[in-house]
């Protein structure tokens, strides 16, 4: 006996604003998988994940499984083309597979780059496959405000931000991939604090910059307790004294204090760094 089985039916909606769909509806097109091309302003490069990724899909080719790539018509040495906007991992293994002529495609209105990168970050916002570094770059190509700020932010701090998580150089000084970290800064000190608290990490010249370490910071420059007794310079100071000595110091700070291992960072530098001295005011 077949089970119940239920129509799609629209869902309440009190207390929301529709919105009416600002492009045309999408078209669908039978395409030669070559004739497709990549942006990397906002498309990431194939990955050695990326590449079992499209063996799989290689290996495993079904109709039935098959999700089309959503593409993007655009101008590009004076002949109109089509831009994956997303999907560039099945593309490849279409083009890779001898049984495979052509692949639908779902073709949607974004002329611009700025348009097909809002496009890519609309398709990978959810998407647990896409970084926030990927993300973040996709932001910029889309002149996000956000995105342009922490860039901002981040170079006259004096730090890179990496476009993936192996493209550190050296030993990763001055060099970051602690977007999420950075943009909660900004948001909860604005840019000029976000920037100072930066330079403190970026002036040790150690790296790479990471999350625990931009937390700790934070909590040294803006916490009562700590800020009005430490200049940042000083700070600075013995981060470099300590070196990597203070990751394990903290580590067992934390274990024995139970707390989180940032601020047992912050503790140990703090307890390292050189005190302001304290200003007697005269009794008259």
């Amino acid at each position: 006996m077949q089970e119940n089985i239920r129509p799609i039916a629209p869902i309440g909606i009190s207390g929301l604003e529709p919105q009416a769909p600002p492009t045309g509806m999408p078209i669908f097109e039978l395409v030669i998988p070559t004739d497709l091309y990549v942006d990397p302003a906002y498309q990431r490069n194939i990955s050695e994940k990326g590449s079992r990724q499209i063996r799989r899909i290689i290996e495993g080719f079904d109709w039935a499984k098959y999700k089309p790539p959503i593409c993007a018509y655009a101008e590009h040495d004076g002949k109109t083309i089509l831009k994956v906007l997303d999907g560039q991992h099945t593309a490849i293994a279409a083009a890779s597979n001898p049984h495979v002529d052509k692949i639908p495609v779902m073709i949607v209105e974004a002329d611009s780059t700025i348009a097909q990168a809002k496009a890519f970050i609309g398709q990978n916002i959810e998407r647990l496959g896409v970084t926030t570094l990927q993300l973040h770059q996709a932001a910029l190509a889309a002149a996000d405000e956000d995105a342009q700020t922490l860039e901002l932010v981040c170079t006259r701090a004096g730090v890179k931000v990496l476009k993936t998580t192996n493209a550190y150089t050296g030993n990763g000084t001055r060099q970051t991939i602690a977007i999420k970290q950075i943009e909660a800064l900004i948001n909860r000190r604005g840019p000029k604090l976000a920037r100072e608290i930066l330079e403190v990490l970026a002036n040790a010249e150690r790296g790479p910059l990471t999350a625990p370490q931009i937390k700790a910071i934070e909590l040294l420059m803006t916490d009562a307790e700590f800020c009005e007794r430490i200049a940042p310079e000083d700070l600075t100071e013995a981060i470099v004294d300590l070196l990597f000595t203070a990751e394990d110091e903290a580590k067992l700070f934390a274990a024995t204090h139970k707390v989180p291992f940032w601020r047992a960072l912050a503790v140990t530098w703090f307890r390292k760094c050189k005190k302001k001295r304290q200003m007697l005011k005269s009794v008259a």
